[in-house]
């Protein structure tokens, strides 16, 4: 039931990070603050298609 995302932050538009997630007990899209390398600081980056 785990499924791969990519997250991609919500600044730059960068994809920087693959994880994955539960789609059972997470069916919404995810959020988490993730370091940009670009800006070189933490942001949001939330998950893409």
């Amino acid at each position: 039931m785990r499924v791969q995302v990519t997250l991609a932050c919500t600044e730059t538009g960068d994809r920087n990070y693959m994880t994955s997630k539960n789609k059972r007990t997470n069916p919404e899209r995810i959020e988490m603050k993730k370091y940009s390398p670009r800006l070189r600081k933490h942001t949001i980056h939330r998950e893409t298609k």
